[in-house]
């Protein structure tokens, strides 16, 4: 089983990081996949489904993600249904501290294929997931500081997020 994380601090609010670190279209900017099934616009929510498609390593790669822990706002967990990885689950954390956000995130997958999968995972796979995931973060940084988080919240979200940061400020 591999292990990769990374963590970062962003200045706002926990409610706003969390909801943009579920919202479809936010993510796929980031991990350069679409959504093409389930859940394809939009936050996620407990037990949604998502589909995504796209390439790596110059093949297609079809990927089924699963909501299977939503505990708002402080943690959401994805775990694969379908895919290339043997194992695949990845976590979302985050702790407000004095009304900024850390947000930790850790991908725990394993691979097929024993051995050569084991030389896959270390030398590619790693690597390229390491990458994604470090350019998740940066971005989720970069939209949840400045005004930006709006064009990804619908309005009830936005509504929401300005209510809880109101009530902090208060």
């Amino acid at each position: 089983m591999f292990t990769v994380s990374d963590s970062i601090h962003i200045n706002a609010p926990i409610d706003r990081c969390f909801l943009l670190a579920t919202h479809v279209g936010l993510t796929a900017q980031a991990i350069e996949m679409r959504p093409v099934a389930g859940t394809v616009a939009g936050t996620l929510g407990p037990g949604d489904r998502v589909v995504w498609a796209g390439w790596r390593f110059g093949l297609p790669l079809v990927h089924e993600g699963l909501i299977t822990r939503y505990e708002r706002p402080a943690f959401v967990q994805d775990t694969m249904a379908r895919g290339r990885f043997r194992k695949y689950q990845h976590d979302h954390q985050f702790i407000e501290i004095d009304g900024q956000t850390l947000v930790i995130e850790r991908l725990r997958f394993s691979m097929p294929f024993g051995p050569l999968g084991k030389q896959l995972g270390k030398r590619l796979v790693i690597p390229t997931v390491t990458r994604l995931l470090r350019r998740r973060v940066a971005l989720l940084k970069q939209v949840a500081e400045s005004h930006e988080w709006r064009r990804y919240l619908d309005e009830e979200n936005v509504e929401r997020v300005i209510e809880a940061e109101a009530a902090r400020t208060a």
